[in-house]
């Protein structure tokens, strides 16, 4: 099976690895992937912004990136989420990996089970990232030496605004981490389509109120652009270590 990633804000592709443009056709609409293999291992990769960045986070279509990457048999998958951190001790160019979230999108489908007449389905999210996968990632950003925060909590909000100082008091009242804005509903889709996934989160900024500047899109690319080296390191290293037969 093929070792899936999805490439957020910052990392619309794979330097230096071979890859081949492919469009998979899927019931919500065709998604573009690229195909190749690194570190030995077959991989997929699916900027979810698209190549250009151009989708912002309520506008991508979620159902049909899950869909095609389940297509693809892909497990277990990677998704790589660019967050402000509320936390002041998660600093700008630190790693997250959340295993709880908090959702407060509004206008985003929930579900792969909503064609008319479909059954009802109900889906354990107790454990909504994988555990296994989460440790593999950790392990590996400490071989490197890099600085990982485990058992995070991620709020997803709708965007394609920042929050205010006031959203972001109550996410940290509420026992919120760090705040995005794609996590949700892509890592509930992985959850219905029995996808093992793990979210690595780059803290690319400090949350509003929480930051002395106002927030920029600006920053959010110059930090991954001083992260993407470690990052692709650390995403080749646990390629490597992941073997696609065993459940993760």
């Amino acid at each position: 099976m093929p070792i899936g990633f999805i490439g957020g804000t910052g990392l619309s592709q794979l330097p230096g690895v071979e890859l081949e443009g492919e469009i998979v056709p899927t019931r919500f609409g065709e998604v573009a992937v690229q195909r190749g293999r690194w570190a030995g291992q077959e991989i997929v990769f699916l900027p979810r912004h698209g190549s250009d960045e151009r989708l912002a986070a309520h506008q991508i279509n979620y159902q049909a990136n899950i869909t095609a990457l389940k297509s693809l048999e892909c497990s277990p998958v990677i998704a790589i989420n660019a967050v402000g951190a509320i936390r002041e001790d998660i600093e700008p160019g630190h790693l997250a990996l959340p295993n709880q979230f908090l959702d407060f999108t509004r206008s985003r489908p929930q579900t792969l089970f909503d064609q008319p007449g479909s059954e009802v389905v109900y889906i354990d999210v107790t454990e909504p990232y994988s555990p296994r996968l989460r440790r593999l990632i950790a392990e590996q950003a400490w071989e490197l030496g890099l600085v990982v925060h485990q058992d995070v909590v991620y709020v997803c909000t709708e965007g394609p605004r920042f929050e205010t100082p006031a959203e972001i008091r109550m996410f940290a009242t509420l026992g919120g981490d760090v705040v995005g804005m794609t996590g949700v509903p892509e890592v509930v889709l992985a959850c219905e389509a029995q996808i093992a996934y793990a979210s690595l989160c780059v803290a690319t900024n400090y949350a509003a109120g929480i930051s002395s500047q106002p927030l920029t899109a600006e920053e959010v690319h110059e930090l991954m652009d001083q992260c993407r080296p470690d990052l692709l390191r650390l995403l080749e290293a646990v390629v490597a270590q992941v073997d696609p037969s065993a459940p993760v």
